[in-house]
């Protein structure tokens, strides 16, 4: 296996983000995804309720513990990042999701924000919900190179011998 490659998959700190074969990043961003994916949900029930107020608000900390949960996963993701080798296309995809990720977290961020200093009897305003379907819809994208991190380039994913001690048959 090419030395690359092998640094790649090892943690910068096992401690930090997660032993080898089992990174922390990949559990930490269901936080993010199901928060604010769930205050879609939320915002679109407000529409449809008569009394909307509580689903607003629902989606208001929906969001703020997305963008909470967004910056743990950053922070191991980051690590993450450091083991990547320089100028290979693993580490230009990470680049690229990374920043795809905190343009998502910004906008979230901002969404809260406006959310909390708007003053409205409960209803969200469609600019509102059009800022968190475009920024899911970004996130979707980072998630998909996310995974081509894990998946294609195997970016913290043990490698194949290790994995190979799973489909032995022990009869």
């Amino acid at each position: 296996m090419p030395t690359d490659m092998s640094q790649a998959k090892q943690p910068v700190s096992a401690m930090l983000t997660g032993p080898y074969g089992h990174p922390f990043h990949p559990m930490l961003v269901t936080v993010p995804i199901g928060a604010w994916v769930t205050s879609l949900v939320f915002d679109v029930g407000s529409c449809i309720v008569d009394d909307p107020a509580f689903l607003s608000r629902g989606a208001l900390w929906l969001i703020a513990v997305g963008v909470l949960g967004a910056l743990a996963a950053a922070t191991v993701g980051f690590l993450d990042l450091l083991s990547i080798p320089v100028g290979t296309a693993a580490q230009r995809t990470a680049l690229i999701h990374m920043s795809l990720m905190l343009v998502v977290t910004l906008a979230f961020a901002g969404n809260f924000w406006w959310r909390a200093t708007s003053g409205t009897d409960g209803t969200v305003d469609a600019g509102q919900l059009c800022l968190t379907v475009v920024s899911l819809i970004v996130l979707t994208v980072a998630g998909a190179l996310g995974g081509k991190l894990a998946y294609r380039y195997g970016v913290r994913v043990v490698d194949e011998a290790t994995q190979a001690d799973g489909f032995e048959r022990r009869d």
